[in-house]
């Protein structure tokens, strides 16, 4: 397997784990009180924001040739990156 593919695996089977994340959070904000709830709610809305658009990077690069992936990449890591610290923060801020 390629670099690049096993790249693409890696960063698929991370976004399938953080989106887990994300439903549990929905699990729990149904499970709370309005007010609490109107918080978990943005506070997830923020994080499918941001998985949408790692997915949408993720994409990209799958369709880019092999000539320019290497630099879609970096901008694909900032952007995972960025989303698994607010999966991180917001899981713990949650619990």
């Amino acid at each position: 397997m390629k670099q690049r593919e096993v790249y693409q695996h890696k960063l698929q089977t991370q976004l399938t784990e953080w989106s887990a994340a994300i439903d549990q959070l929905k699990v729990r904000a149904n499970e709370t009180e309005a007010d609490v709830k109107a918080e978990y709610d943005k506070q997830i809305g923020e994080l499918q924001q941001k998985l949408d658009i790692v997915q949408g990077k993720l994409d990209e690069l799958q369709q880019a040739r092999d000539d320019v992936w290497e630099s879609l990449k970096a901008d694909l890591e900032a952007a995972s990156n960025n989303l698994g610290e607010s999966v991180n923060l917001t899981t713990a801020r949650f619990h």
